[in-house]
């Protein structure tokens, strides 16, 4: 580091603010370094992603939207549910897999999933149950 430079001098601090939806408005901070010449501060900061994994079975990532004053308003980009498959999983079956990307008509984009398990039939005399690829 340069002699008399501190680096956290350089440095600006904003608030995270969540939609009006969530009950907690306020869920953290960031920081941006200012920076030099002509370039604005806010462009640094739109579309800076954040990401919150404490929960294991739920992760979110919000985007920055906008920049006002020292807030930065963020929106949801991406949350992954993951769940437990392992209870779920038997030998001898086909776990199947669906996903659609959804739009409506204010301009959302919705990832929708579905996990289905093939079943084996009662009285049948096979061990397995697979799914083809065509089914």
């Amino acid at each position: 580091m340069a002699v008399d430079k501190n680096k956290s001098l350089m440095k600006d601090w904003y608030d995270v603010k969540a939609p009006a939806v969530l009950n907690v408005r306020n869920i953290g901070k960031t920081f941006v370094t200012r920076p030099q010449g002509t370039k604005i501060i806010s462009d640094g900061l739109k579309g800076c992603v954040f990401e919150e994994d404490e929960v294991a079975l739920r992760k979110f990532k919000l985007i920055t939207e906008d920049v006002q004053g020292k807030n930065c308003l963020i929106s949801m980009a991406w949350i992954s549910s993951v769940t437990k498959y392992a209870p779920w999983l038997k030998k001898w079956q086909t776990m199947i897999e669906a996903h659609v990307d959804v739009k409506t008509i204010d301009g959302y984009l919705h990832l929708l999933f579905c996990v289905g398990f093939t079943k084996k039939i009662h009285q049948s005399d096979l061990e397995v149950s697979y799914a083809q690829h065509q089914q």
